[in-house]
């Protein structure tokens, strides 16, 4: 009996490929595929508006909730969940279910292949998308694994964290699959107004409060805590005011002393002869929650001398880890594209 005891297994072999699959590291299409990503990392999308922050979610959520396979096809998709928890209520639907919708026809069509790590224009120097198909079952298949939520302040979002994980669990039974990203647009958007409340009461007759700093702590802890329940990269964009110039130089990070009693840190990115700085105004208690940081912006270059007259340029620099090098991108139907 003892030894029949001690062959016994802790988990199937079925549980043991999914976690060691959950385990490995994320490689996402640009500009975040400079840095090996794993599930339970939290990775900040910072940038002024517009620099193509809500842009890159919605390119990383099309390559989640895509099939590895589809009838054939090989689409090289994670097909799996994405919660997508919308703070600045400015998301529009249709530019998702347009992304996807190019993404589906790219790789279902013959001679229209878009290779996402090359400089070229991927329609083309035409206005005009090519005339291809796409499988409407899969489309809808693809946008049902995608999960919206949209926060009108800091208490639905709270109420929103805490009630994720039966959310979570729900569409796991559901779907069949688990999620693999959580994103929130905006961490930032509520955070003057809380500020300007030195303190909020739940109810009236109710002695407890919330503050900035309590509603960021439970934030964080309530994001903590999912995470140990369900595993998954979390990436947040937050909106930054940044300098009148700035660099496209090779950047380099460095910021003063943090201080709990002062959320407001200037940081400054350095290259060459010029700066650009930034006022960091998240509490501590995120900015030590956070495990990745980039900052996007646009390019100084000058978009009518360059062959992409017709769409902005922007520029991405891994802030932490600290990268010698940057990125150049632009933002099409199909997606975000490497330029030289």
């Amino acid at each position: 009996m003892a030894a029949r005891g001690w062959i016994c297994t802790d988990e199937s072999a079925k549980e043991m490929l999914s976690r060691v699959s959950a385990e490995r590291s994320l490689m996402l299409l640009p500009p975040l595929h400079r840095v090996p990503l794993r599930l339970g990392n939290v990775v900040e999308i910072a940038g002024p508006s517009p620099s193509a922050k809500t842009q890159i979610l919605i390119q990383a959520a099309v390559y989640c909730i895509l099939p590895k396979e589809w009838r054939g096809v090989h689409y090289g998709g994670l097909e799996h969940l994405v919660m997508f928890i919308d703070l600045d209520c400015r998301f529009d639907i249709l530019c998702l279910s347009q992304s996807l919708k190019h993404r589906l026809m790219e790789t279902s069509g013959s001679g229209n292949k878009v290779n996402w790590e090359q400089n070229d224009d991927p329609w083309g120097s035409g206005t005009e998308e090519p005339n291809i198909g796409y499988d409407e079952e899969l489309f809808a298949a693809c946008m049902r694994r995608f999960l919206y939520i949209r926060c009108y302040d800091s208490f639905e979002f709270l109420a929103t964290l805490k009630t994720l994980r039966y959310r979570l669990q729900r569409a796991r039974e559901t779907h069949g699959v688990t999620a693999h990203f959580l994103m929130i647009d905006s961490i930032g958007a509520f955070y003057w107004v809380d500020r300007a409340s030195t303190s909020l009461h739940l109810e009236s007759n109710s002695r407890k409060r919330l503050s900035l700093q309590s509603i960021s702590e439970t934030v964080v802890e309530e994001i903590r805590k999912l995470l140990l329940v369900h595993p998954m990269l979390v990436l947040a964009t937050k909106a930054t005011i940044l300098g009148d110039t700035y660099s496209t130089n090779e950047v380099k990070r460095t910021s003063m002393k943090l201080s709990s009693n002062d959320p407001s840190n200037l940081r400054t990115v350095t290259g060459g002869p010029q700066k650009l700085s930034y006022r960091e105004f998240m509490p501590l208690v995120w900015q030590s929650f956070v495990t990745h940081r980039i900052l996007v912006r646009a390019a100084d270059d000058d978009p009518a001398n360059s062959k992409y007259q017709s769409r902005s340029i922007f520029l991405s620099e891994w802030l932490m880890p600290s990268l010698n090098f940057s990125d150049k991108f632009i933002v099409r139907d199909a997606g975000v594209f490497v330029v030289s």
